[in-house]
């Protein structure tokens, strides 16, 4: 154990403002339970007021009922331009140019120049250009050179934009040799083989084309967007780096299984012995949960872990996963967002990567069936030491026969370890029915708590400020790898207060479609106190910064 140095930044305050909304006012008996709790927690819509327009488009208009439409888009929070300030970056989405074709549209990069502005450098970055139908975004600085790079998913390939430092970025799918036309949706980065360099994941969906394109519907409703069902499924594929800028697919190197239908992954050391697990979300079949084995080779063993199916040895529909402790035993657990008649799955880890289905015992199968959960984050939203749920819900079929094509958000609180669902005024962005896709978390504002980014299809993206009222402390920590990867990619935190440990992950990929900052955010109550922090590297080394901790403070920590 080694006692590094760390340095830090004050935050800056951001005052309250009001944008306009306008989406479908929710019934009162639509999405609701009689278990639903008005909530203390206070988000306000700020997305007009600080110059953020953007509208993910999937191409519904044509009227082609593909699976296609079906995905969404996601969105990223970065500092692309190092400037100290979070930015924004949505994939576009595509159109149905003609009987046999797509047109992708371009991806919108917003700069963040203030407290209370944001600016298009879509065209300026160079980044709007769009060559595929786009789904999500990923960014790590795959290079160590400091600056982050981003990945755009979708159908027919990917783009791959490395960033130059002067507020530019190049495609360099063909040079960096990560070159993939097969249909990917969500992606991680992760050192996998223990070298310091960050490798890729892409999951695969399904085998649509227009050659294979079956009409659905019933009797009702002759035509409607097909089922994953009626389709068969794609292989992920992963790359490892070449250490130089450059690399080269290890997907049968690293052992992965066929046939996915692959939504959702994230990646994070989940039996806990030094090296990353990769977690994928399936549409319809098994989940995946691949376990390193040491050097990039992992062996796929979701069954025997628990987090294949749910309760009832049943494959779910899963779309969004993410790592976090949650009941605050220092074992980091898994959360799904599912389809409609599969309840949300939270999986608890009893130990060494073993999981037990927790969804019903923590209060979560409350929620109900009828909500389609996509974009989803662990976070403490209220700041008082536990990490609660979000959830972005919409349907993908035009005319579903239990609930609505759009849904209203979930926030789960936490509350020793059970969740309550938090009630909404239906004015307000979360008491209203949305499209809801992709979900990035992060504190835009420099205020000290988590805001929230939408990615909503054909529909307005939104961003929520955090206004809810907490005397609690918080701190973030922003690592920077030497000996890891630069991004941290991997890392747990473990938080020392005076009234227990708190423990913080840093994973790759997470959400849906979507990228959070790999910044760790840690409140506690007014009476806590914050002592020191322990950091368990990705290479193996253990770190403790034992400094006073100030509230309110932005620690950059230094391998």
């Amino acid at each position: 154990m080694s006692l590094r140095f760390c340095f830090c930044f004050v935050w800056l305050c951001l005052s309250a403002g009001c944008g306009s909304q306008s989406p479908v006012q929710p019934p009162s008996s639509v999405n609701q339970t009689e278990d639903d709790s008005p909530s203390h927690m206070r988000f306000v819509d700020r997305t007009e007021e600080l110059g953020i327009e953007f509208v993910y488009q999937n191409g519904e208009a044509a009227n082609k009922y593909t699976i296609l439409e079906s995905i969404g888009g996601g969105v990223a929070i970065c500092d692309y331009d190092l400037n100290g300030l979070d930015d924004l970056l949505f994939p576009g989405g595509g159109l149905f140019s003609s009987e046999n074709q797509l047109s992708g549209l371009p991806t919108a990069l917003f700069s963040q120049v203030s407290s209370d502005q944001f600016v298009n450098q879509s065209l300026n970055s160079g980044i709007a250009a769009a060559r595929y139908y786009s789904h999500g975004c990923s960014v790590a600085d795959y290079d160590n050179d400091g600056f982050p790079d981003v990945v755009i998913t979708g159908y027919g390939g990917i783009l791959v934009w490395h960033n130059l430092g002067d507020g530019t970025f190049e495609e360099v799918s063909e040079q960096s040799g990560l070159i993939d036309p097969s249909w990917s949706t969500s992606a991680g980065w992760g050192d996998l083989n223990g070298d310091g360099a960050l490798d890729l994941y892409l999951t695969h969906y399904v085998d649509w084309s227009f050659k294979n394109d079956p009409l659905c519907g019933d009797a009702a409703k002759p035509q409607d967007v097909c089922p994953p069902r009626r389709f068969k499924g794609l292989d992920d594929r992963v790359f490892f780096s070449n250490g130089d800028g450059t690399f080269h697919d290890a997907t049968k190197e690293a052992g992965l299984v066929s046939a996915g239908k692959g939504l959702g992954v994230v990646l994070g050391d989940l039996d806990e012995d030094l090296d990353l697990d990769i977690y994928v979300g399936n549409d319809t079949t098994d989940n995946f949960l691949y376990l390193n084995q040491g050097q990039g080779n992992f062996q796929e063993a979701a069954l025997v872990r628990g987090v294949a199916v749910d309760d009832e040895a049943v494959a779910n529909g899963s779309m969004g996963v993410d790592i976090g402790d949650y009941n605050g035993d220092g074992q980091p657990d898994l959360w799904v967002a599912n389809y409609e008649a599969d309840r949300f799955a939270l999986y608890k880890n009893i130990g060494s990567g073993q999981f037990l289905y927790a969804s019903r015992e923590t209060g979560v199968g409350t929620i109900g069936k009828l909500f389609v959960g996509f974009g989803t984050k662990f976070g403490d939203y209220d700041s008082d030491g536990d990490e609660d749920i979000i959830v972005s819900n919409g349907h993908v079929i035009r005319y579903p026969k239990h609930t609505t094509v759009r849904q209203l958000p979930l926030l789960l609180e936490n509350r020793g370890g059970r969740f309550q669902r938090l009630t909404f005024d239906e004015k307000s962005y979360l008491g209203m029915l949305h499209h809801g896709r992709g979900l990035a978390t992060g504190d835009l504002d420099q205020d000290g708590d988590l805001d929230l980014v939408f990615a909503n299809c054909n529909e307005r993206a939104t961003i929520l400020d955090n206004q809810t009222e907490t005397d609690s402390k918080s701190i973030q920590v922003r690592l920077i790898g030497t000996k890891s990867n630069r991004d941290g990619i991997g890392a747990r935190l473990v938080f020392h207060t005076s009234q227990g440990d708190i423990s913080r992950y840093v994973t790759g990929g997470g959400s849906y479609l979507s990228q959070n900052r790999y910044l760790v955010h840690c409140a506690l109550p007014s009476d806590a106190k914050m002592e020191a922090f322990t950091v368990y590297w990705p290479s193996g080394k253990r770190d403790v910064c034992d400094k006073p901790l100030a509230n309110g403070l932005l620690y950059n920590y230094v391998e």
